[in-house]
């Protein structure tokens, strides 16, 4: 039985087919996200405050994702971001604000009337189930990229550091806990001792098997699946896939050009214990995804 159908209409426009980019940390969700912000007819948020709340109080809450009104809070804290209005972008993050190209107030979205909106804030894989609850319609663009790769940058950024922390899976936390990659209680006292890099490779892990499982339960039409590494040495036909799969015109140029790291990169950016613990915790993943 398909979920009831909700009409969202955000500054006049009634909300069709929203665009969600879905990913593990450092992945290039952010990469995509700059392309469609930049696109006509797209207005594309990133990592605003009030979902990036909402989002992790699910992830790290399974339970609260599952309850019957978790549709209903994700629906108005998104059509709350997308609202295009004088000061609406006070609450934008700086990543958010340079993707978008914007200079001086703002607002963040493209000229014109948005016609389609969306969110590239990759934590919302956690919430996908409710994403699809709340828009029935939704595409999802979810981005694989080498776990090695990913744990080498998370470890250089303080935001994904803070999640490492003992306090982080405390006494009330629920298991299995895919945010972390944590299967079970029984595994609390063994995540808290792992290096960091143990711990990021835990969290990608847990992303690429969420990838997995939606990839397995939803048709084509409303999942495409890109690997980092094709939209980096082919921007072209990466968005040109992006585009056939959202019917609309999607901006290449903000693929070409960018600083962003090399595949391959972690061979000299991870410290050989790192590369071979990385290794060891994710090696079923890294193989099934032909990162070995």
């Amino acid at each position: 039985m398909r979920p009831p159908t909700h009409i969202l209409v955000v500054n006049g426009v009634k909300v069709r087919r929203p665009v969600f980019v879905v990913a593990a940390p450092h992945s290039g969700a952010d990469l995509l996200g700059r392309a469609l912000k930049r696109s006509p007819g797209f207005h594309v948020t990133m990592g605003r405050g009030p979902v990036a709340r909402v989002v992790y109080a699910f992830a790290r809450r399974p339970s609260i994702a599952r309850s019957g009104g978790a549709p209903q809070v994700l629906r108005d804290v998104l059509a709350e971001a997308w609202q295009v209005v004088p000061g609406a972008c006070a609450e934008c993050t700086a990543a958010c604000r340079e993707a978008g190209g914007i200079v001086g107030a703002g607002p963040c979205a493209g000229p014109g009337t948005p016609s389609r909106f969306g969110d590239a804030s990759p934590d919302l894989l956690y919430s996908a189930p409710v994403l699809l609850r709340a828009f029935p319609d939704a595409r999802l663009i979810q981005i694989i990229r080498d776990g090695r790769d990913v744990v080498a940058d998370m470890l250089t950024d303080p935001a994904c550091m803070t999640w490492v922390k003992p306090a982080m899976l405390s006494e009330d936390a629920e298991f299995p806990n895919p945010f972390l990659g944590v299967r079970s209680a029984e595994h609390r006292e063994r995540w808290a001792g792992m290096p960091p890099a143990g711990k990021c490779a835990l969290r990608w892990r847990g992303a690429v098997r969420l990838n997995a499982a939606l990839r397995r339960e939803l048709p084509a039409e409303h999942l495409l699946t890109l690997r980092y590494e094709d939209m980096v040495a082919s921007p072209g036909e990466a968005i040109d896939a992006v585009s056939s799969f959202l019917d609309a015109k999607v901006s290449t140029i903000a693929l070409y050009g960018a600083a962003i790291p090399r595949p391959g990169s972690w061979r000299r950016r991870l410290p050989a214990e790192d590369a071979e613990l990385v290794e060891k915790v994710a090696r079923e993943e890294l193989t099934r995804l032909g990162y070995r």
